[in-house]
């Protein structure tokens, strides 16, 4: 054995130090990933006997009026979180600039990053209240009439949106701004010799650098874009009438909440919404591979 090792311990080191976060990831993630699979084909309350009805779930919900608003929420957050990307990196390069103050606008723009997402939460649902809000009275000021945007269907989705950008771009931008650290100056420098400035060396020298951090911050906001249940359970607990709901929030309602314990249709939902997770990661992964290996 001591033999073995001497020989091999160069090849073998890397794996015994994977070995404990590999041992964990797959006992908290890959396995709970295959058993909520299984129990979506069964019908279970959590406690008693689990009965298999083979893919019955699923089937009940494609005919599930509440998954479709769940769904076409979620497909609402995805789009419009994916802002947090740009703004992040607009905030990034300003804030990597070296001018006096700048420590204070950096904690200003962090700040929202360590709030709890039930503090942001609660802070939101005051700013839209009625009557004492300040989003409400600046429309009443500007408009004539205020708006419950937490109140009404039309806009309820958008307004816990926003709140859930407020920090999810503060995240982004501590990326980016790691990322801007790591830009090759020699590079930025060859390239205003070449009169690169502006746009020109944000897009062909700058960007280019940031793959990494840009790949990271699109993973990290899609699926807080997908697993968006804090902001709703806090805000408007599904409502009104169920408008505000998203897939993460459905499952709670049916798998865990007073009005549920079916176990096996939150199973179904929770593999529907990883498998939506699974395809737009692995799509950018393909695309970023391929870019990879056109360079």
């Amino acid at each position: 054995m001591s033999a073995f090792w001497k020989a091999n311990q160069r090849r073998l080191a890397p794996w015994l130090f994977l070995a404990p976060g590999a041992l964990m990831f797959a006992l908290y993630v890959i396995i709970p990933i295959f058993q909520s699979l299984w129990i979506s084909f069964y019908d279970w309350d959590g406690l008693g006997k689990a009965t298999w009805i083979g893919t019955a779930n699923y089937v009940e919900l494609v005919d599930d009026d509440s998954f479709y608003t769940s769904l076409k929420n979620n497909v609402i957050w995805l789009v419009l979180y994916m802002l947090a990307v740009p703004l992040g990196l607009l905030i990034a390069i300003f804030l990597n600039q070296t001018v006096w103050g700048m420590r204070v606008y950096k904690s200003l723009f962090f700040f929202p990053f360590v709030i709890s997402q039930v503090v942001v939460g609660l802070m939101f649902s005051w700013f839209y209240a009625p009557d004492f809000g300040l989003f409400y009275k600046l429309i009443e000021w500007s408009t004539g009439t205020g708006v419950a945007v937490l109140a009404d269907e039309r806009f309820v989705t958008y307004g816990i949106i926003a709140a859930g950008l407020w920090p999810q771009i503060a995240y982004v931008m501590i990326l980016y701004l790691t990322g801007l650290n790591n830009v090759a100056p020699d590079q930025v420098e060859a390239a205003r010799l070449d009169g690169a400035k502006g746009w020109k060396m944000l897009w062909y020298v700058i960007l280019p650098q940031l793959r990494p951090a840009t790949f990271i911050a699109v993973v990290v906001t899609v699926i807080g874009a997908l697993r968006s249940f804090d902001l709703v359970s806090i805000m408007t607990d599904g409502g009104p009438y169920g408008s505000s709901r998203v897939l993460s929030f459905f499952m709670y309602e049916q798998a865990l909440s007073e009005y549920g314990y079916r176990m096996g249709y939150g199973a179904a939902i929770a593999v529907v919404l990883f498998a939506i997770m699974m395809i737009f990661i692995s799509g950018f992964i393909w695309k970023m591979w391929r870019d990879e290996s056109e360079r």
